[in-house]
């Protein structure tokens, strides 16, 4: 098929690091008036997923968050939390946990990151249209440079599956070379993350 719009995908929020610059856990800080964990659970829920795993170290505090906002969505049944035991080895174990727990065998998986909160409405439509069958990977592009979140098609779970320590999935989608789209966006959301207290201002 020319485009995959109706992919069956499901999506990992990966929500699992210990926030070293920040100065410690950051999901659950205020921002913008809420805690900033639920801009990306507000993102992945408006995908066109089935599933949205939340990957986390264990900490209880942000699984109740994130299972009170999937219920407020009228989601919950819809959200899975996925303890990972790695979570110190960065971010391509807990990557690697997500992309292990999911059940069924989508066509593709949302990646999103919990600190990444004003990923824009309708993106991740635009992604899977993107998705075609000489495409393994799809990106938003704003400026230049490539954003979040990442849409991986099944083709990427072995490499996925393998990933370790905290490179992510550059790896991986440095070796697609043309199979990774790239869609352009008009707002810098895709690449605004919060590293830092100052970055919640």
């Amino acid at each position: 098929m020319a485009e995959r719009k109706s992919a069956r995908c499901d999506a990992v929020v990966l929500a699992a690091g210990a926030g070293r610059r920040f100065g410690g856990r950051k999901l659950l800080a205020s921002f913008e008036g809420r805690p900033l964990a639920a801009g990306a659970l507000d993102a992945a829920f408006a995908a066109p997923v089935g599933r949205v795993l939340l990957v986390t170290d264990g900490d209880g505090d942000l699984a109740a968050f994130a299972r009170d906002h999937a219920r407020a969505l009228g989601r919950e049944a819809d959200l899975e939390i996925v303890v990972t035991a790695h979570a110190a080895e960065g971010m391509g174990a807990s990557l690697r946990a997500g992309v292990e727990a999911l059940r069924s065998d989508p066509d593709g998986v949302f990646v999103f990151l919990g600190d990444m909160p004003r990923i824009p409405s309708g993106l991740s439509q635009a992604l899977v249209r993107a998705l075609a069958p000489d495409v393994d990977a799809v990106a938003p592009r704003f400026m230049e440079r490539r954003g979040h979140p990442v849409l991986f098609g099944r083709a990427c779970f072995p490499a996925l599956r393998a990933l370790g320590g905290d490179v992510g999935a550059r790896e991986v989608l440095a070796a697609l070379g043309d199979r990774l789209a790239l869609v352009d966006s008009a707002e810098p959301g895709v690449l605004f993350d919060v590293d830092r207290p100052e970055d919640l201002a």
